[in-house]
C-alpha cells in the first residue's frame, strides 16, 4: 500500500506522486497507484504527518480514500476533505 499523507508536507517525491492545487487544496495528495513507497517524503515532513497506508492512525484512515479519490474527482476529495476536517475526532477509550 502507498504511503498516504494526512496533513500538507514539504513535496520531495522523486517519483511526482505528490499533487494538490495551490489556493484550491488545503492539503498534499498521494497517488496511491504511483507512491513507489520510498518515504523521502515522510522522512522530511516536519509535521510527522505521513505514515505508510497499512500503519495509519485509526482516527486518519479517511485521509487514504481521500488521496485515491483526488485523483479520481478532486471537488468529490475536497468536500469529503472538508467534512472529515469538521468533524470531531473519535477518542478510543
Amino acid at each position: 500500500m502507498s504511503y498516504v499523507i494526512t496533513q500538507a508536507c514539504v513535496q520531495v517525491c522523486p517519483v511526482d506522486a505528490i499533487s494538490g492545487q495551490p489556493g484550491a487544496d488545503r492539503k498534499f495528495y498521494i497517488d496511491p497507484d504511483t507512491c513507489v513507497e520510498c518515504g523521502s517524503c515522510k522522512a522530511v515532513c516536519p509535521n510527522s504527518a505521513i505514515y505508510p497506508g497499512t500503519q495509519l492512525p485509526a482516527d486518519q484512515r479517511d485521509f487514504a480514500w481521500i488521496d485515491a479519490a483526488w485523483y479520481r474527482d478532486p471537488v468529490v476529495a475536497r468536500e469529503v476533505l472538508v467534512e472529515v476536517l469538521n468533524a470531531p475526532l473519535e477518542v478510543s477509550q
